[in-house]
């Protein structure tokens, strides 16, 4: 991927389309420290859309099995990765792997890793913003690191959709190392986020 744009687009598998979303695009941010922002913003249908409802903040197991937007990172030349899964609801979840799918226990990120998760729904547009400390990103130059950006959306009817910047294989599947798409370097010079509060 090549040029700056304000966000980043993902798209929805082959395999599992959802006609309520219109559309679902990714905006990333590097603060001076290190810090990684997220914002998801998601354009459509919401009254067609299982949105969790707010929840006290905790890390909780299975946020994916509903609508959850999701961040894996990896720095290259190495097979291990980390996943943070983070809910509408306030919820979230991070995970270290030693290799495709191969947990690592002594390597997941302490609770403080996620800094924030602030979620506005209005009209036919759900936002989430979250910053992820330097701290819990795998080693490296930070510009080098790379980035799978997915989402999976749940809706009325129970069915899920899984959305990420690339489908590598004939199903979803967002562990696969071609899945992460996106090298942070390359958002260096995308406008910074405005932080939301609660």
């Amino acid at each position: 991927m090549t040029g700056a744009s304000d966000s980043i687009a993902l798209l929805p598998h082959p395999r599992t389309p959802c006609p309520a979303v219109e559309a679902l695009e990714v905006q990333v941010d590097v603060a001076p420290g290190g810090t990684l922002g997220l914002r998801y913003r998601l354009h459509g249908d919401l009254a067609r859309l299982r949105i969790p409802s707010p929840r006290p903040v905790a890390r909780v197991d299975g946020l994916w099995a509903h609508t959850c937007f999701e961040c894996f990172v990896a720095a290259p030349g190495t097979g291990a990765y980390r996943e943070f899964n983070f809910s509408p609801s306030g919820e979230w979840a991070a995970y270290a792997f030693r290799a495709y799918r191969e947990r690592d226990d002594e390597a997941v990120p302490a609770p403080a890793a996620v800094a924030c998760i602030v979620t506005h729904a209005t009209g036919g547009r759900l936002e989430l913003d979250v910053h992820l400390h330097a701290a819990t990103l795998p080693a490296g130059n930070i510009d080098d690191l790379q980035l799978g950006l997915t989402a999976i959306i749940e809706d009325t009817d129970g069915k899920c959709s899984y959305w990420a910047l690339r489908h590598p294989g004939p199903a979803p599947d967002f562990h696969l190392r071609d899945s992460f798409a996106l090298t942070i370097g390359y958002v260096a010079k995308i406008p910074r986020l405005r932080q939301r509060t609660p």
